[in-house]
């Protein structure tokens, strides 16, 4: 019995998690071999004599030394890192605010207000950048950040109030409702009792505003155009692929380096995050 047991468990267990774990971190261990492998490797045909095409013997660092010196690199990085946290921070509290107004005070059709918000962050962004572009073009954003900076909360702000609205759902109503009866009004009741409490939900919404902001795409392609203004997304994919010409090794060395800081935030509030998701999924 026992070891049937065991054999189940191996079956079921850890060998899908492996394949899992194997597949995830495959593509990160390529762009590592992809960044330090050498050009005399790395456009070597698959059927040449003596190829590792998952290794390499000679690691060079000339791509990443490329990257770094000969392009914009460092300021598609610093572009990237304020229009994020901006727009994450606008977004934070735009949804903190509704999320708990949606979850706490009652008034007509708050669900399906709830509701119809979290559609909207359903609506593809292909269809909007168009009216988008048109406002932008009406108060002459066009090419700075502040048109990425106001841009990004229409879809950020859907997101954050439902995932919000969902914890506060799970705090206890008997918390805030004993700082009514002590004398706390609402709004003190909401920052000293209900914030301290959401913080895990906070973070994590936090987290997937800044991750979507980091890696969006569509926007900054359509409302950006100077080397100068170009996130680490748009920068990259523009100025190291011209025409039919992939500079692979510089490519996977920017993919590599651009993924850097939505690691470290997921690894130092991974708790926070997951215990955030379970507090929206339980409301």
């Amino acid at each position: 019995m026992i070891e049937g047991a065991v054999w189940r468990k191996w079956v079921f267990f850890y060998i899908p998690l492996a394949a899992f774990v194997f597949l995830l971190l495959f593509p990160f261990y390529w762009m590592i071999i992809t960044a330090v492998r050498p050009d005399a490797e790395l456009y070597r045909p698959w059927n040449a004599p003596n190829y590792a095409p998952f290794w390499t013997a000679n690691p060079t660092l000339e791509h990443i030394r490329y990257l770094l010196e000969e392009t914009l690199f460092s300021t598609w990085m610093l572009n990237t890192m304020i229009i994020a946290l901006v727009s994450t921070l606008i977004s934070l509290v735009c949804g903190v605010f509704a999320g708990y107004a949606l979850a706490r005070l009652n008034f007509p059709f708050a669900g399906g207000l709830g509701t119809g918000i979290f559609v909207t962050y359903l609506v593809p962004q292909t269809l909007l950048f168009i009216p988008l572009s048109d406002i932008v073009r009406n108060f002459r954003l066009g090419d700075t950040p502040w048109a990425l900076i106001l841009t990004y909360p229409t879809f950020l702000i859907p997101f954050c109030t439902w995932l919000m609205m969902g914890y506060f759902k799970a705090i206890p109503k008997e918390l805030e409702e004993c700082a009514r009866i002590d004398g706390a009004s609402r709004f003190k009741a909401m920052l000293y009792i209900i914030l301290p409490i959401a913080v895990p939900g906070i973070l994590s919404a936090g987290i997937f505003a800044f991750t979507l902001s980091w890696n969006e795409f569509i926007y900054a392609l359509v409302f950006l155009s100077s080397p100068e203004q170009k996130t680490v997304p748009v920068g990259v994919t523009s100025e190291l692929i011209r025409g039919d010409v992939f500079f692979w090794g510089p490519l996977m060395a920017g993919a590599l380096l651009g993924s850097i800081p939505v690691a470290l935030v997921y690894s130092f509030f991974v708790e926070h995050y997951v215990a955030g998701l379970t507090g929206s999924v339980k409301g």
